[in-house]
């Protein structure tokens, strides 16, 4: 379990060994812990995130569905993703995006599906997420969602694989050390694509109606969402294990799509006036676009 946390600005960063400006809470035991090889679910991947204004969606769809499969786990009207984002009172995880550290991290839990369907023994997700450089890397493990309340707000440790131990051990730390508590909730509609053949490591995703939440933060509330982002665009996400294909690059360009630093936990924190509105945050006036022109996948 990490121990002795304390909160300072994000700013103030202690050195690693080889020179990266870290947090202070991840030049300690904790920090090495978050950064070390793990044996549960984890992602290793390179992102790119576009806005895109919806009416270009259509266009944008069929071309993506030239050059890549849907995902077997993606109906067709895509699936919703709901999660809830834990943070400390002075909201340091906020802080670190938003100051762009090249070492930093989220706690969240998350469920895939409708959310009026979760039950206690609904498997949900209990995921950090961080950054590395340029990389970003995902952990997670599933739990009945009764189990995951008891771990990150009820701060006990749950039953687990033994595989898992390690790894349950970091969340208490986590939520214990640094005071951890829910900040924000985010849910929105995707619609998933993977990659073909030598670009089986590619995924593309197409986040629709992004809405958000500050209270209520049982997933299975019958409370109102509101949206962070305008109706009127959707966030283009590219994932890739290596590097992004060509391709993908020359569509967003011909497109005219812009990439973008846009968070939606971020996003929802501004939007309901728990920080300043930062240089990323999508407006809630941003002009809509015509659909673009016809051009070739």
């Amino acid at each position: 379990m990490v121990r002795g946390m304390r909160w300072r600005s994000p700013a103030a960063a202690s050195q690693s060994e080889g020179g990266e400006s870290l947090p202070e809470a991840a030049s300690d035991r904790g920090g090495h812990a978050l950064r070390a090889p793990s044996p549960l679910h984890a992602f290793n991947r390179y992102e790119i995130k576009y806005l895109v204004p919806t009416l270009r969606l259509p266009q944008l769809r069929g071309q993506l569905q030239a050059r890549l499969d849907r995902d077997s786990f993606c109906p067709e009207d895509g699936y919703g993703v709901w999660s809830v984002y834990y943070d400390t009172r002075q909201l340091r995880f906020y802080w670190e995006k938003i100051e762009g550290l090249r070492f930093r991290r989220k706690l969240r839990l998350r469920h895939y599906g409708d959310r009026f369907s979760i039950g206690e023994d609904t498997t949900v997700y209990v995921e950090i997420k961080q950054r590395v450089n340029r990389v970003t890397q995902k952990r997670r493990i599933g739990l009945p969602y009764a189990a995951a309340r008891q771990l990150c707000d009820g701060r006990q440790t749950v039953d687990h694989q033994p595989g898992q131990a390690g790894f349950v051990s970091e969340i208490l730390g986590l939520v214990s050390g640094l005071d951890l508590r829910p900040v924000a909730m985010t849910g929105y509609q995707r619609e998933a694509y993977v990659g073909r053949d030598a670009e089986v490591g590619l995924r593309v995703t197409l986040d629709h109606r992004v809405r958000g939440r500050d209270r209520d933060f049982h997933l299975g509330a019958d409370a109102e969402n509101r949206l962070i982002i305008p109706a009127r665009m959707s966030v283009l996400e590219v994932k890739a294990n290596d590097r992004v294909p060509y391709w993908l690059t020359d569509l967003a360009a011909a497109a005219d799509l812009s990439v973008v630093r846009v968070s939606k936990y971020c996003q929802s924190v501004e939007a309901f006036g728990k920080a300043p509105r930062s240089i990323f945050h999508v407006p809630d006036d941003i002009p809509a676009a015509s659909p673009a022109p016809s051009t070739k996948a």
